[in-house]
Order: structure tokens, then sequence, then C-alpha cells
């Protein structure tokens, strides 16, 4: 396909790449999207047709919501067949959390839509936010035999592709924000970009694509800790209308054995929430009965996470809990990869 031919659609939510510094005060304000092109001129060399769509009000990524990801994927849909591939400027604290969910809200998607931002506003010297914004709208547009060669929900920072419900935000500091320690990267970003075809997800067969607009926020992470007493997580059991629970525990699923922290485990398994265990490594994955400080919670019928993200975990159980399932349907679906 002629590159006159593809159309990208920028998608700005907030977030520190759309910001300018006012010469006179010296604070950080939202610059037009609708003239990015005067801001990354660059863009102009593609040949793209490159139009961009701005929330109003731009948000704080750490004010980010499920009414959020929602407008978000309704945008999308509304604009799925004018384009061939979506680029959405956001926050880099909330990142991942919006990529998960947007990638479990998107239904049969045969595009690329890809999640950037910038740890520096676009208009420094020094950003970071321009090659980052370039080469998402390049991937976003790159095609094969006139298909889309990342048709999934990803992040792209720092020269690295990733698959978005795998990521998480990692660096406050540094270029590299993001990281995906158990999953490869989609591609990598040097002179040339170099696609790893074999674990980028291609649809088999085509479907009518449709989004998921219902979500479900009535969940909750506790992480354990040393020291963890009976009244902090009795508490938290008991929280009103709670219904998942996503247990941060230690190295491959461990947790405490004490009696009573397994009697707090059982009373709320019996008050049907349901619990899924995910390790607090950035790397590695949950293998319950591996050791016995697992098995006990296995037992009780705590759920296993695997390798999934804590991101990812949540946002999985705020989309199952919305459409509606029973808990042995939720069940099933967190032992399997959806998306």
């Amino acid at each position: 396909m002629e590159s006159e031919n593809i159309s990208i659609l920028i998608i700005y939510t907030g977030g520190t790449i759309g910001m300018v510094k006012n010469p006179k005060t010296g604070s950080l304000s939202p610059f037009d999207f609708d003239h990015i092109l005067k801001q990354v001129p660059e863009l102009n060399k593609f040949g793209y047709r490159l139009n961009t769509i701005t929330f109003d009000p731009i948000i704080d990524s750490s004010n980010i919501n499920p009414a959020f990801w929602i407008k978000l994927v309704k945008i999308i849909k509304e604009n799925y067949d004018k384009y061939n591939g979506f680029v959405v400027l956001h926050g880099t604290d909330t990142m991942s959390y919006t990529a998960s969910a947007v990638s479990f809200m998107l239904k049969n998607l045969s595009k690329p839509v890809i999640f950037t931002g910038s740890q520096l506003p676009i208009g420094t010297l020094r950003t970071d936010g321009k090659e980052n914004l370039i080469t998402s709208v390049e991937i976003a547009a790159a095609q094969q035999n006139s298909q889309p060669l990342v048709p999934e929900v990803c992040i792209y920072f720092e020269n690295k592709l990733y698959r978005g419900n795998r990521t998480i935000k990692y660096n406050a500091e540094y270029f590299n924000a993001f990281t995906s320690d158990n999953y490869p990267a989609l591609a990598k970003a040097g002179i040339h970009i170099k696609y790893n075809y074999s674990v980028i997800h291609y649809p088999t067969v085509k479907r009518e694509f449709d989004i998921y607009t219902k979500l479900d926020s009535n969940v909750a992470v506790l992480k354990i800790f040393p020291g963890i007493n009976r009244n902090v997580v009795a508490s938290f059991f008991n929280i009103k209308d709670l219904k998942a629970v996503v247990l941060e525990t230690f190295g491959s699923g461990n947790a405490p054995t004490q009696e009573w922290f397994l009697d707090e485990i059982e009373k709320a398994i019996k008050r049907r929430i349901i619990i899924l265990n995910v390790t607090q490594c950035s790397a590695g994955s949950v293998d319950m009965g591996k050791y016995e400080t697992s098995l006990e919670l296995l037992n009780y019928g705590v759920i296993s996470g695997y390798d999934i993200t804590t991101e990812a975990a949540i946002t999985k159980l705020m989309f199952l809990l919305g459409q509606g399932l029973n808990n042995e349907e939720i069940k099933k679906n967190l032992n399997k990869s959806i998306r």
C-alpha cells in the first residue's frame, strides 16, 4: 500500500509527551495536538494521512479510571474503519494498566493500537517524545501484503515494542520506562525496525471488530509482607461489595501458612470472592504447589495467575466481572490467555 493511502489516528489523552514549557513562567501546559506536525515536522516525511483527536479535558495518567478506558475504546470503534492504525499518547504512570484494559476490551482486533508517551515533554530539547511518537506512527502504519505487521495493543518506548498487557512501568528516572520480563519484545528499533514475527499474534480468521464497555471495578490488590496481621487481612476481605482480589505473594506464589491467614482466605472464598495469586517479582511465574507455602493456597481454591502482571490481572478481573459471568466461568478464563 502506498504511503499516501495509509491513515493513522493519533489520540492524545494527556501525559508529559503533550506538554510544552511556557517561556515566561517555566510551567508546563498542553499544546494543541491539532498542530502536531508543527511540533514534530518529521512526521510529514512519511506521507501518511495523520489526524488527531484530543481528549477534552486531557487526563493526567494518575486519574485514569474505567470510564476513561470506555471512552477510549469507543473512539477507536468509531474510527476503526477509517484508519489503518492508531497511536495513543498517554501518561506513563498508568500506561500499562490502560494498555492491558484496552487489550481485553477490543474484540477481534486486526489493526495496530500503539501506546506511547515520554519522560520529557515533546517541546524540550532532550525529549524522548519525538522518537517515541515517530516510531510509533511508523509501526502503526507498517504493512506487508496490505496486512498490518503488528495487529495488537502494544506499548512502544525507548526503542522497544512490547505486548501491552505484558508490560510494567519499572523506571521513573530513565527513558527506558517499561519492561516486559515474561514476554519478548515484538520489535526493536535501531537503524531498522526489526520485527519478531514469531511472537506477534496474527488473527487466523478475520471476524467483525467490536468493543466491550462493561467493567466491574469491585476488585482490590492485597500485597503480602512479612508481619502482615490478621486485622489487616480480615478488614481487607470484608470490603463492601468486594468481588475479586489480586493477591501479590512472594516468589513463585508463596504466602504465610499461619492458621489465621488460611482461615481468612477460606472465609473469603466461601463468600464467593475470587482470589488470583500473582508474584510480587517483576519476572517469573507463580507455581502453586512447588512449595508447601503455596500448596495450602491451592487447596483452599486460590487461582494461579502464572506469569501475569498485576496490571493485567486487575484489568482482566474487571473485564471478566463486567461480562456477567459466574465464578466458574471467570476462573476458566483466568486460567487461559484470552488476548
